[in-house]
């Protein structure tokens, strides 16, 4: 079977799917992941067909405009609408492109454009989100807050919230419809269909971090992290195999895509925290490029594969983006999380509550010696580690991307 995998965003939003399609491919099937063209040399690193897609989330996050969507919403995700609208319709044509020759569509959150792209093709798609995204009672729309708004109010925030989200799309969409000789839709109706047709969607989560609510359908069910297909050939730089092996194990910190606007005071309250505590420490520059200042015992790294690196340290500080706090958590590190944007405070709360993170800390406005504090807490109480360690040994007993395999093979959902 051919295959085409839909991802729009970071790189956080990418990696997870090249450890889906290597799966993919490891039961015979060709497949490609369509992404935004600076991400081609990490997907065909990979051993994975590559397909582009328009913008370049990096440049999109630094710029002014990109600075002033992040800070719009609590969560950044109304405001980071407007950084797709504009490519809205050139998206629509490149998933065409993408998806064209193929027997099967999995498409991410960003990437639903490709459900009507595969109406269009008569093929199937499924969807596989790295978030929550269907309607309950269990939370809130993560995109809106993380306070419960009771179980109705959970259930009608997120129906709310979904349709609204499409709004500034409609007409991008119905040209996308109308190129693909399909008629017109409304969202509610979009909504409605999908529902009627039980068309199926996968989480990339697990469980054991977020629980299936008891009222989604068993043709959305969560079934474990995707693991990233580690980049081959890779080699530690001998500065940082140095540092690693000159004393105790340091605390890590890495904000990987996140551009936050006030960098500069980020990195002060960082420095002055990593001083405060005493302990060895690297921090990843990230697309941010962190400016800390290197000495004997703060080591300034690029980008390191988190599955090399995370075993090797004391604890993590990180965005809590979905997949660094996947891997946090299968290094069995305590954590802190200093949540952005998007669907951040969403692991970040969700850190705290299953008691792998003393507490969760919002980049925006970060305080030094808070983020003191919770290191401390992190590194020497053990209940953390302890706690981190149980979670890993839950992660590594689940195989989230065998049972997306397993159910395309078996065309249980069509």
């Amino acid at each position: 079977m051919r295959i085409a995998i839909i991802t729009i965003g970071s790189t956080g939003d990418v990696l997870p799917y090249t450890g889906l399609a290597a799966r993919l491919q490891s039961d015979g099937h060709e497949v490609a992941i369509a992404t935004h063209a600076p991400f081609e040399d990490l997907v065909r690193s990979r051993g994975i067909d590559f397909r582009p897609l328009p913008m370049n989330m990096q440049a999109e996050l630094g710029s002014a405009r990109g600075q002033r969507a992040l800070r719009t919403s609590a969560a950044g995700s109304t405001g980071s609408i407007a950084l797709y609208v504009r490519h809205w319709r050139e998206m629509g044509e490149a998933i065409v492109k993408a998806a064209t020759g193929a027997d099967l569509l999995l498409v991410s959150t960003l990437g639903w454009q490709g459900i009507h792209v595969a109406e269009g093709l008569k093929i199937p798609s499924m969807g596989v989100y790295l978030q929550p995204m269907d309607p309950t009672a269990a939370f809130p729309p993560w995109m809106l807050t993380q306070r419960s708004l009771g179980r109705w109010g959970n259930r009608v925030a997120a129906r709310t919230v979904r349709n609204l989200g499409q709004l500034p799309f409609r007409s991008a969409t119905r040209e996308l419809r109308g190129e693909l000789g399909l008629q017109p839709v409304g969202i509610r109706e979009h909504f409605a269909k999908l529902e009627a047709q039980r068309w199926p969607a996968v989480y990339g989560y697990s469980p054991s971090v977020l629980p299936v609510p008891a009222d989604w359908p068993a043709w959305r069910p969560v079934v474990g992290f995707w693991w990233p297909v580690g980049e081959p050939d890779w080699q530690p730089p001998a500065e940082l195999t140095e540092f690693l092996a000159a004393g105790e194990p340091p605390v890590l910190v890495t904000l990987g895509s996140m551009t936050p606007a006030d960098s500069e005071a980020s990195v002060i309250s960082i420095q002055q925290a990593l001083a405060a505590t005493g302990r060895r420490a690297i921090v990843q520059s990230g697309w941010a490029a962190l400016g800390v200042e290197a000495d004997e015992r703060l080591l300034v790294v690029g980008a390191v594969p988190h599955d090399w690196l995370f075993p090797q340290v004391a604890a993590v500080v990180h965005h809590a983006g979905a997949g660094t706090t996947a891997a946090g958590l299968r290094a069995g590190l305590p954590t802190i999380p200093l949540p952005l944007a998007a669907d951040q405070p969403l692991w970040a709360r969700r850190l705290v509550e299953i008691g792998a993170a003393p507490t969760a800390i919002p980049l925006p406005g970060l305080d030094s010696e808070r983020l003191a504090h919770a290191i401390n807490r992190a590194t020497t109480e053990p209940r953390f580690r302890r706690r981190a360690r149980e979670l890993a040994n839950q992660l590594a007993a689940e195989d989230g991307a065998g049972v997306v395999a397993e159910a395309i093979a078996s065309g249980r959902y069509w």
